[in-house]
């Protein structure tokens, strides 16, 4: 099988980064998926990609752990040698997290640096750290959300974490100019996935009142997010830069 372009997808093992990793794949690149906890989930997802034709790979990796990082690193950089004879991949999409609420006067400082270290540090200096192993003409994709613009009580601290990625993305997209790797961000709306669980059960009236202020008159699905994904990792949006990209049916508009 001719090797063709890499990408490596955080928190791949369920919901969103499942979805971008099965839709990188068939789009024609090579995916490996980075797991937390799920292994099973993730070895799942590398079985699904390689039925569809492509190379995959799983390792795992602890988005907060920051002190890991130059060891993922290294076990990233023998993957690619082993399996790939190459040293770089052309695609990073920041993906991992989870989701956490607090309201002003209600919140936890343990929730709110778990935040912190997940969104926002996590995704910065693991950008950092791997920033060698991304090939020049490359792109870089970070995932976040649609409660940058819009404002729901309790999401603050979440939404602020990825106000700050949209903020840095401008700045990596000149800083990393000079090496032809675009930077954008996708900020998906309110999407049906396993992410807000728990929030749509303690709250069974929110799909239908999301549905009722979305413009296409639904709630978003993962799969209206992977194809986004995969678009903007193609050639055909090169030209594509320093953008927010909101996928959200027209929510709250």
């Amino acid at each position: 099988m001719q090797t063709g372009k890499i990408a490596l997808v955080t928190g791949g093992s369920r919901g969103l980064g499942r979805n971008m990793a099965l839709n990188l794949a068939r789009s024609g690149h090579d995916v490996i998926v980075t797991y937390r906890s799920r292994a099973a989930e993730a070895a799942e997802v590398r079985k699904e990609i390689e039925a569809l034709g492509r190379r995959a790979a799983i390792l795992p990796l602890d988005v907060a752990d920051v002190p890991s990082f130059p060891g993922f690193a290294q076990r990233l950089a023998e993957l690619l040698e082993a399996q790939w004879q190459r040293r770089q991949v052309d695609f990073l999409v920041n993906n991992g997290g989870f989701n956490g609420q607090g309201k002003l006067g209600e919140t936890e400082e343990a929730v709110f640096d778990a935040l912190a270290h997940v969104h926002f540090k996590g995704v910065y200096f693991l950008t950092q750290q791997l920033l060698p192993q991304v090939a020049d003409g490359g792109a870089i994709l970070c995932v976040s959300s649609g409660l940058t613009r819009i404002a729901i009580p309790g999401y603050g601290p979440y939404a602020a974490m990825k106000a700050a990625v949209e903020t840095l993305v401008r700045y990596w997209a000149k800083e990393l100019g000079p090496r032809r790797i675009r930077v954008n961000a996708i900020a998906p709306g309110a999407i049906a996935t396993e992410f807000s669980r728990d929030v749509y059960e303690a709250n069974p009236q929110l799909p239908a009142m999301i549905a009722q202020n979305t413009a296409l008159g639904r709630m978003g699905e993962a799969d209206d997010i992977g194809p986004v994904v995969a678009f903007l990792c193609s050639d055909a949006a090169r030209w594509v830069n320093a953008q927010r990209l909101e996928a959200s049916g027209g929510q709250m508009i």
